[in-house]
């Protein structure tokens, strides 16, 4: 497991582009037969993928978080982008198709992950933040969510916005998680922009073809940055930073919060004037 320090805000104002990419940007996710996460002080959220091949996989952090095992103080979300596969927790089977979620209450001794076949590998994107309660499991079907649609094809940002771990959902202590998909055509998201005070975020970009780039753009609204991000890459975005890409196709991200609250709405809105 990889850490990530958390940044001021005007230290970024001197960083090089190899220096923000090394800060913010997570360029290698899925690896088959690899568990592979990174760990941000940036509200001590853990993020990543878990690529099982032929052989089961799991997590084991103990020493890392001060704990005899993973999840004894936090909760998890799960998203598979990948082919079908399974989720163990403490013995209980969950069959997880693409797109499929589930959360995972604190408490849970044992997660494995399995795919169905190894020549078509489940990719189980993963978020887990401290928690402070025990909530219960919950599989989450993305054909059962009704998605907010937003944008229109004239402002090039039609899309769908799939809420999982969130309260609509599932309880969960301060884990948000969900999944935006872009119409074809349509290139642009969560612009107008916005900040969170309260709460960081994390953004994997996803089904994307292998030339096609994200410019994910970050920083305080008067002084902007971005990252250049092929598929199956992630952006941190600390709780000061915008967090808007823009590419050169229609793509589909997960975004995953964590901080003060569990409130999806609760944003700072940067009136398009203010950018820089």
């Amino acid at each position: 497991m990889e850490t990530r320090y958390a940044i001021h805000p005007e230290d970024m104002k001197k960083y090089t582009t190899d220096d923000l990419r090394r800060e913010f940007l997570v360029e290698t996710l899925f690896e088959s037969g690899q568990v592979r996460l990174t760990y941000t002080h940036n509200d001590r959220m853990i993020f990543g993928g878990v690529t099982p091949s032929e052989n089961e996989l799991t997590i084991k952090l103990d020493k890392e978080l001060g704990v005899d095992y993973f999840l004894e103080r936090r909760e998890l979300g799960i998203i598979n982008i990948g082919g079908d596969g399974t989720v163990i927790l403490d013995g209980t089977e969950y069959d997880m198709r693409a797109r499929d979620g589930l959360y995972v209450g604190k408490g849970t001794r044992e997660v494995l992950f399995r795919s169905k076949n190894a020549a078509q590998p489940a990719k189980f994107y993963i978020n887990s933040t401290p928690a402070h309660h025990q909530y219960p499991t919950v599989k989450i079907d993305i054909n059962e969510i009704k998605p907010l649609e937003m944008g229109g094809p004239g402002t090039l940002n039609e899309r769908k916005i799939y809420q999982y771990v969130h309260p609509n959902v599932c309880e969960s202590c301060q884990l948000q998680m969900g999944l935006t998909m872009l119409s074809a055509g349509s290139v642009w998201n969560t612009m107008p922009c916005h900040t969170h005070e309260r709460r960081m975020e994390v953004y994997l970009y996803f089904d994307m073809e292998e030339d096609t780039r994200v410019f994910h753009f970050m920083g305080r609204p008067d002084e902007t940055r971005h990252l250049v991000m092929k598929n199956e890459q992630a952006a941190i975005s600390p709780s000061w930073s915008i967090h808007t890409g823009t590419a050169t196709s229609n793509y589909t991200f997960i975004w995953g919060m964590c901080g003060e609250n569990i409130t999806y709405t609760d944003m700072d809105h940067v009136k398009m004037e203010e950018l820089r």
